[in-house]
């Protein structure tokens, strides 16, 4: 079956401008996907109902801010660098029950980060991160849920999104004996 990936969704203004820095920048044949801030690169296919039953678990109530720190250099591309302490643990407190499934690239150290230019020569490379350097100013990004992706052998498909949001309490009516009413609030 084909693996999954997780990702952070990113806040609409802060992927816009990673997406169309993807667009401009990564050669237009290999280029698949939107720009994305991957947390697991390949889980297994068959456990999607248990990796998604995790992510619910463990999404805060609230959105995850992100410092963009500035440029790394790919070698063959050029990625945005960021840190989080409140994603690091996040990532870390999944990672624990996957532990089994992890590949060598998803237990290696968690450096967040969106790829916006790859497989460019290393040259073209050099030229952007200097192009964006020159104009960059850090600023905060605010992750606002999981996503979770199917591999399909170069395109992914979204399996699920889980928004990082206040879980409204909902009220439900019970209808008791003799014209009572009974309300219940679930959290």
């Amino acid at each position: 079956m084909e693996p999954l990936i997780v990702t952070l969704k990113l806040d609409t203004d802060t992927f816009a401008r990673f997406d169309r820095l993807c667009r401009e920048h990564f050669p237009a044949k290999l280029n698949h996907l939107s720009a994305h801030l991957t947390l697991f690169h390949h889980l297994p296919g068959e456990e999607r109902a248990k990796v998604e039953a995790d992510l619910r678990a463990v999404a805060p109530a609230t959105a995850v801010e992100l410092q963009v720190t500035g440029l790394r250099s790919l070698g063959r591309g050029v990625a945005f660098e960021m840190t989080s302490p409140p994603l690091n643990s996040l990532r870390a407190e999944l990672a624990r029950p996957w532990a089994h499934g992890l590949t060598p690239q998803d237990r290696q150290g968690f450096r967040p980060h969106v790829t916006v230019q790859n497989k460019v020569t290393p040259e073209e490379a050099r030229a952007l991160k200097a192009l964006l350097t020159a104009d960059f100013s850090p600023f905060t990004a605010r992750g606002e849920g999981f996503q979770l992706w199917r591999y399909l052998n170069g395109p992914w498909a979204l399996e699920a999104e889980v928004a990082f949001s206040v879980k409204s309490p909902t009220s439900i009516y019970l209808h008791r004996p003799r014209g009572c009413f009974l309300m219940c609030t679930l959290i």
